[in-house]
């Protein structure tokens, strides 16, 4: 994922950006504290957290992975927030063994659920760690964007394939383990013990758009990420995203 502060970048993440921001603001409100503690799921070398440490949040990051830690550690210190964000070497289906269950006024969980081996687990986790009233941001593959673009590449049995398949793989050379419909996502949430909220269609367009395209065309950009941000809430797209973004609130 893309640092979603970067204009070229923020094609992939801006949608879910904006989301986010408003949610912590509401947050912010309910709370009337100015600093909210925000646990990163996978978060990677932060290119949620940091930016979200920016505004002021305190922010600890779970990944699995030495490298993105030590590049969350070099990015927080280059961007003066180094004081703000943790970095912790876990996953979630281990989460309790690194972090506090109950004791996050958010948690992102984007681009997880696809690679675990019990996404239903993951989701109870992520909401396992929230305080009440507390907001998931919960980020994943979607299936409709996978069949559209194996479909638009000529791969015609795969796309079918996908669609069929229960985990929305389209085959055994598929490197994403699990894709999800909105629906899927919305009843992993209310399973969890939260509530789904808005959702929101990421990467519409910008997967299909020719890169040159976007890069040399004076405007482009600005109007791809226009066209994004409208057609993210309308459930028609939901059904042809690339990723599918579910704003939860766990229930008190």
């Amino acid at each position: 994922m893309s640092d979603p502060m970067r204009p070229r970048a923020s094609l992939r993440t801006a949608v879910v950006w904006e989301v986010l921001k408003e949610a912590l603001d509401r947050r912010v409100t309910a709370t009337g504290r100015e600093a909210l503690d925000v646990l990163d799921t996978g978060g990677g070398s932060g290119n949620f957290a940091v930016p979200l440490a920016a505004l002021g949040h305190r922010v600890t990051v779970v990944d699995p992975s030495p490298n993105a830690l030590f590049a969350l550690e070099r990015r927080a210190a280059e961007a003066g927030v180094a004081e703000r964000v943790q970095g912790v070497q876990g996953d979630i289906l281990g989460l309790f063994d690194v972090v506090e269950r109950g004791g996050y006024d958010a948690v992102l969980c984007h681009g997880v659920l696809e690679y675990v081996e019990d996404p239903a687990e993951g989701v109870r986790n992520a909401v396992d760690a929230l305080r009440s009233e507390g907001a998931l941001s919960l980020l994943a593959a979607g299936l409709g964007g996978a069949v559209l673009s194996r479909a638009l590449a000529g791969h015609f049995t795969e796309a079918r394939h996908a669609l069929s398949d229960p985990a929305g793989r389209w085959g055994a050379g598929d490197p994403v383990p699990h894709r999800f419909t909105a629906d899927q996502l919305i009843e992993l949430v209310g399973g969890a013990g939260a509530t789904a909220g808005a959702v929101h269609g990421v990467r519409v367009f910008a997967d299909l758009v020719p890169g040159v395209l976007v890069d040399t065309e004076p405007g482009a950009l600005d109007a791809l990420l226009k066209l994004e941000a409208a057609a993210a809430e309308l459930p028609a797209f939901h059904a042809v995203a690339t990723q599918l973004h579910v704003l939860g609130e766990k229930r008190g």
